[in-house]
Formats: C-alpha cells, sequence, structure tokens
C-alpha cells in the first residue's frame, strides 16, 4: 500500500489475493473498471465463464452453469474483498455494461453495499458488436453509453461522525460543480413558490456523463457527438473520449504491437497495421472522467483502491488530482503499461507545480491535452 511518502504503487497479482493482504478499514475509496462479463474483444479475462471465484484452476465450468451467474459471483467476491479494507462510509464507483450491470449490482448489494446511484456516462460514439444478416437484419444495437454503479460501505455511525472519524460518508460536490456559463444568470430565477437561482460556485453534479466525439474540435462537434445532440452543455460534466495521444503518453520506451480494437472495414484494418500502438488495453477510460470521479469520491490525501488497473487510468487520475494510489492487475501484459503512464502524468503534475505560470494553481485539468469544456 502507498505510504504518505509513496504516492502510488501497482501491484501485479490477482485481486483476491492482493487485497487479503491489505489492512481493514484503509481504503478511502475503491474507483475501477471491472471485467464486464461480456467477453470483450474475444479478451479470456472478461469471459463470464472465465470469472467463476469458485472454479477450480483448469476445471470446466457445469454444462447447465448460466455463465452470468458466474459474473454475478465473481462480483460478489471482489466486493467483499473491498468491502473489508473499505472505511466505512467509503464510496465505491465500478464502470460497467449495460446487459450485465444488474449482475454487478446485485453483487455490490450481496456483498453489503448500499447502492447509492447509477451514473451514465454518454459517448454515443461506439460501434455495433452485431452480425450483420441478409435483408436489413442485425443480432445486437450501436452501444452508446456505459454505467458506472455508485456505491457505498454503510457506516457504522452517523454521518456527522463518520465524517470526523474517517473523512468519508459523503462527496465533495463543490470541486465536481459544473461551471457557470453565459447562459447561466445568477441574478435571475423563476418563481415557484420561492426564489430558485443559479449557484455562484456552478451547477450540482449530476448523474449523467457526457464524452465528445473523436473528431471534435474547439470550434465545432461531430454531428452524432452527444454533447450537440443535447444541447445546453453548460448542464452537464463532459470529456473527450481518450484520444491515441493520451493512451500511450508515458509509453513511448514500450514495444509497440499491432491492435485491431474494433474490427469494421479493412480501411480501418490497414490503418491498424501501419500504425502499432504500445498501449493494448482494448477499454481504456479518459483521465478527466477519473478525476472527476476521483475529486467527487475521495477525501483530501485520501487512499483510492482499483483492484482491476488495466492500462492505468484511475492511478493517472489520482495522482494528477493529488491523492494516495494502489493499483493491482492480474494480467502482466498491462502492468508496465499501467506503471508507465502513471509515472508519466505524475511527472506532469510534478513539471506543472514547480513552474512560476502554474505554482499555486488549481490542478483539475489534464495537462496537455483535452479540456473538460469545448
Amino acid at each position: 500500500m502507498p505510504s504518505r511518502s509513496r504516492t502510488w504503487r501497482v501491484t501485479q497479482a490477482d485481486c483476491f489475493t492482493a487485497i487479503a493482504k491489505l489492512a481493514a478499514d484503509s481504503v478511502d475509496a475503491v474507483i475501477t473498471d471491472p471485467p464486464y462479463g461480456i467477453g470483450v474483444n474475444g479478451m479470456a479475462w472478461d469471459r463470464p465463464g472465465k470469472l467463476d471465484p469458485n472454479l477450480p484452476p483448469g476445471k470446466r465450468r457445469a454444462a447447465h452453469t448460466n455463465p452470468i451467474d458466474s459474473f454475478q459471483d465473481f462480483s460478489r467476491e471482489w466486493a467483499l474483498a473491498c468491502a473489508r479494507v473499505l472505511k466505512p462510509g467509503g464510496h465505491l464507483a465500478a464502470f460497467a455494461a449495460p446487459r450485465t450491470f444488474h449482475r454487478l449490482t446485485c453483487g455490490l448489494e450481496e456483498a453489503g453495499f448500499e447502492v447509492r446511484d447509477v451514473l451514465m456516462w454518454l459517448q454515443g460514439q461506439g460501434y455495433p458488436a452485431t452480425r450483420v444478416l441478409p435483408d436489413g437484419l442485425g443480432t445486437g444495437l450501436k452501444p452508446c453509453w456505459e454505467p458506472i454503479v455508485l456505491a457505498r460501505r454503510p457506516m457504522q455511525d452517523t454521518l456527522d461522525a463518520t465524517l470526523a472519524e474517517h473523512g468519508t460518508g459523503a462527496m465533495n460536490i463543490d470541486p465536481c460543480r459544473i461551471p457557470l456559463t453565459a447562459e447561466d444568470c445568477p441574478t435571475e430565477a423563476r418563481a415557484h413558490g420561492r426564489r430558485i437561482t443559479a449557484n455562484q460556485r456552478g451547477r450540482w453534479p449530476s448523474n449523467l456523463l457526457l464524452s465528445h466525439g473523436r473528431d471534435c474540435s474547439t470550434e465545432r462537434c461531430d454531428a452524432d457527438c452527444p454533447i450537440a445532440l443535447l444541447g445546453e452543455r453548460h448542464r452537464f460534466f463532459y470529456a473527450a473520449k481518450a484520444p491515441r495521444r493520451e493512451r500511450d503518453a508515458g509509453c513511448e520506451q514500450l514495444p509497440k504491437q499491432v491492435v485491431q480494437t474494433f474490427k469494421i472495414g479493412a480501411h480501418n484494418e490497414r490503418m491498424c497495421a501501419e500504425n502499432p500502438v504500445a498501449n493494448l488495453h482494448p477499454t481504456v477510460k479518459p483521465i478527466d472522467l477519473m478525476r472527476w470521479l476521483v475529486r467527487l469520491l475521495t477525501p483530501q490525501g485520501g487512499l483510492v483502491l482499483d483492484p482491476f488497473t488495466g492500462s492505468g487510468s484511475t492511478g493517472a487520475g489520482c495522482v494528477l488530482e493529488g491523492v494516495r494510489f494502489h493499483g493491482i492487475e492480474r494480467e502482466a501484459t498491462y502492468v508496465p503499461i499501467a506503471q508507465a503512464r502513471i509515472s508519466y502524468w505524475a511527472g506532469q503534475r510534478k513539471s506543472a507545480a514547480r513552474s512560476p505560470r502554474t505554482r499555486g494553481a488549481d490542478c483539475r485539468r489534464t495537462p496537455a491535452r483535452s479540456r473538460t469544456r469545448r
């Protein structure tokens, strides 16, 4: 676990083994992107049958067993492990797939968590993972959103007592408010029995998060960009999807490979062959989004645990927000990628702090990349 002097660590291990070694009530928040149980990109680590925590190594699942039952069991077991080390009142945020997040939610409840909300990350830029059939038929829809299940370990005392002892139980609303724009006039209001005005500190954060399209710019948005389609851009938090430069930042010294994340057409196949990448992870989350979650759920100077670190986006968000991070990742392929990316963004934060222009400034936007507002 990171000490106060060492702000982050990534451990290569199975999460059940690694979490068992951590002290009880030692983690302030759990923010993670666990397996979805849908076999994303054919990855073995995401197949629901492979996730069964009760299946001995080398054994096959019984033919009559529902693989989604195994995914729920898996979700319950890792949530139980996290509940032991999470402080009373500590929050857990877990990304999920629309078709399996109900099983994740059930697993969290079975582990004793209180489900507080389900956030909707609206992206609108996904590709349909479907078989195209004759006569205009298909087997699936285009994905355009991902749920983020928000849960909390039950408090052992009142909220005030929990906040005083552990610093947990509530969320950091003010640092995550949506800044006001010219369309918001705090001095004007509607009469609904009492005078309602826009808060000078910004809008209260909502459970809807938006993502710009891949080709959006400061001048214009893609036609299918969720923000352009919904309008009233000032009402929600929004962050660009992780572009290639963000995915690979810090990984320049790592070996590159040809990876086709989304096999859509001969053109994309050729583009992938011509552009090998260092960050091989198929589901990289944008750092601005992870920073927002870290800022919302973590007490100042607290410790965030991610039992499924992947390529390290949660850790990057933690070091940029100035909180400690302990990541656990089982797959050896992803560990050096996560370490390289987190180290890079930790260096960016230190460089910004040393710069005379930025010393003392609020470091809430990811340096040298997309902004949360366009």
